[in-house]
């Protein structure tokens, strides 16, 4: 048999290995381990931003000049708002606003035409942004697609409230809050002040509600109106007003003494509301010309805040009409 092979009685001629295959059988029936998570795999596409970010929160600097260090926002920085109901209720209730952002390709639907509508109408700015933008700017939260942009809230001073209440030739009544956390509260008590004639709100620096948006919808635009002061040591304010010749009042549920036997209010006056929980705190008390009460069935514990302060001013409007 010509060619050799197994009958020629000589050894057959060895094949010499296809090029290219590299092992790859062998390799092939080794174990590749457990699947990597998400963020390991090569081909996930968040995964140098991801680490960017990381990288930048740790040593507060940007890895890029073109990119800036994501930082915590100050608290008297800009609100965003986030949401397509809560967007269009605040642009309705006239909350001031100085941007409305949109995703890009965003699926309209009759909350985002009529949120890009009031914006047009009240001279809003406009931007279309990404998603990840409205990600950045919401803090995570669930903005579906659409951003409203509340622009940090310019706070008097004190004294301003006097002034005002002065330049008008009219009797001062300020409204002062301690320990009022919820900013809808301070909504709701601005809605009251400004329909009893008060010259203002005083709120302090720490651990209290600010002008937000939640408290611009509350108010129904009444903060428009109403101007707010901080007091960066409350009782510190209140002693100052006792000193420039107003009454200082608190309203706290365990005094003995009802409001509308108060002697105080028809002079120049600062009411004192304390929060649901703790009522007034012992320093605030003690700051104050007269505690009293708002009479009430003792099936009630406590009323809110904003209900118990539109109540004190109604009385103290009552006093002043005699």
């Amino acid at each position: 048999m010509a060619g050799g092979g197994r009958g020629s009685g000589r050894p057959a001629k060895k094949k010499s290995p296809t090029k290219g295959t590299g092992g790859n059988i062998r390799r092939g029936l080794e174990g590749k381990g457990a699947t990597p998570p998400a963020h390991m795999r090569h081909w996930y596409k968040d995964k140098a931003r991801t680490e960017r970010i990381e990288r930048e929160e740790k040593t507060g600097r940007s890895s890029s000049p073109r990119t800036p260090a994501r930082t915590r926002r100050s608290e008297d920085g800009p609100e965003y708002i986030g949401g397509r109901n809560p967007v269009v209720e605040a642009l309705r209730a006239g909350v001031p606003a100085s941007a409305l952002y949109v995703a890009q390709r965003i699926d309209n639907d009759d909350r985002v035409r009529e949120s890009i509508r009031i914006a047009a109408d009240r001279g809003i700015a406009m931007l279309e942004v990404g998603r990840e933008k409205l990600d950045r700017l919401t803090e995570g939260g669930v903005h579906q697609g659409v951003a409203l942009q509340i622009p940090a809230y310019e706070y008097a001073h004190p004294e301003d409230l006097v002034h005002a209440a002065q330049e008008a030739a009219e009797v001062p009544l300020i409204v002062a809050l301690d320990g009022v956390t919820d900013p809808r509260n301070l909504g709701a008590i601005a809605r009251s002040a400004t329909a009893f004639g008060a010259h203002g709100l005083v709120v302090p620096s720490r651990r209290s509600a600010g002008v937000t948006a939640g408290a611009w919808k509350t108010s129904a635009g009444t903060l428009a109106n109403m101007t707010v002061a901080r007091a960066a040591n409350l009782t510190a304010t209140l002693r100052e007003y006792r000193e420039a010749g107003l009454f200082v009042i608190g309203l706290d549920g365990e005094s003995k003494v009802d409001i509308g036997d108060a002697n105080l209010l028809d002079g120049p006056l600062v009411v004192v509301v304390g929060s649901e929980g703790k009522g007034l705190s012992r320093l605030v008390r003690e700051a104050c010309d007269l505690v009293v009460r708002i009479p009430m069935h003792a099936a009630a514990e406590s009323l809110n805040a904003g209900v118990a302060a539109g109540i004190a001013l109604y009385e103290v409007a009552r006093h002043r009409k005699r």
